[in-house]
């Protein structure tokens, strides 16, 4: 068998090179066929260049593409799938976070015909804050997904051929990739691990960041919210037909009164704001069928390597023209 191991990089100039080699260390342990397919997405730093080098000093197992910007890490992946031409596919940072060791393990568990192999992070070292939100959240949103999303659990993964297919004729433009490993389902094992430092550099991920990818993951996988603007606005209706009879026989018992001030600018004011919320939850659904139907490619490439294969960026370009259907066989032929 062969194995492909995708590695999405942005701004990784400092510890690459860790990365290559204890990666490659442990691939040449396992005596197994494999191609390091590295994806810069957009990098400001030398990363790129540093993937120039890693590309020809190891010709033949070695590939790498560069974005003409930051496209974020949704993109980055789905390039790395498509470029990917092993039986097995193994997504993984290299900042070193994922320890490159749990290769093996992967492996192995594949061998016992999972079509997903997921490494499953403990939170050690995290913050407790964070930890309490990132459980709270978790337990909020399956709550409404459509599929199930494991706390800890994220791009760490080992996927066969067929699972990885199945990925790349999921057509969408607006890529929740958490969401969609779930969704395609297929044989899956998950295996915990411990929480590991990053070796250099720092994190991507903002607060502003967490709380849009959260949002992602709440609105990608169902319309729910929308129910929910419903039913909002028919307890609110409900309440205020009450409000009405109350004040009616309010006035018959003890006669009219006049009608508090600061009552009745707070329920102006709350009502507005929910009205707000609801208005905001519709125009993130419609902006998101604004993406789709535009139907742009999820990333465009600038250069790609070692020098003398077939260009990534033709290979892209067909993929997003042929549309899904063809997406499959344009990533099987590089």
């Amino acid at each position: 068998m062969k194995l492909s191991v995708v590695v999405p990089c942005y701004n990784e100039e400092a510890v690459l090179s860790r990365f290559d080699a204890a990666v490659r260390a442990v691939l040449e342990r396992l005596a197994v066929a494999y191609e390091l397919c590295y994806v810069d997405d957009g990098s400001a730093d030398g990363t790129l260049a540093r993937l120039r080098g890693l590309a020809q000093q190891h010709r033949g197992t070695t590939r790498y593409l560069s974005f003409s910007r930051n496209f974020g890490k949704e993109a980055a992946m789905l390039a790395g799938l498509r470029a990917a031409t092993g039986d097995a596919v193994i997504l993984m940072d290299a900042d070193l976070q994922h320890p490159p060791e749990l290769i093996g393990k992967m492996l192995d568990l594949y061998q016992l015909g999972h079509d997903q192999v997921v490494a499953k992070r403990s939170r050690h070292g995290d913050r407790r804050l964070r930890t309490a939100l990132s459980r709270l959240y978790y337990r909020a949103v399956n709550t409404w997904v459509d599929v199930e999303l494991t706390d800890g659990v994220g791009d760490f993964r080992l996927l066969s051929r067929k699972a990885v297919d199945a990925l790349l004729s999921l057509p969408e433009y607006n890529r929740f990739s958490k969401g969609l490993f779930s969704w395609i389902g297929f044989d899956t094992v998950t295996f915990d691990y411990r929480n590991a430092a990053r070796e250099a550099g720092e994190t991507k991920w903002r607060l502003g960041s967490l709380v849009n990818y959260g949002i992602d993951g709440m609105l990608s996988f169902n319309c729910r919210p929308l129910r929910l603007a419903i039913h909002a606005g028919l307890g609110l209706a409900a309440l205020a037909a009450l409000y009405t009879l109350w004040i009616i026989g309010a006035a018959v018992v003890g006669g009219v009164t006049a009608p508090g001030y600061v009552t009745l600018v707070a329920i102006i004011a709350g009502l507005g704001g929910l009205q707000m919320v609801m208005l905001g939850l519709i125009g993130e659904y419609i902006g998101r069928i604004y993406y789709e139907a535009k139907r742009r490619p999820h990333f465009l490439v600038k250069e790609s390597g070692p020098a003398g294969e077939r260009s990534l960026v033709e290979e892209s370009g067909a993929a997003a023209a042929s549309g899904p259907a063809d997406v499959t066989a344009a990533s099987r032929t590089l």
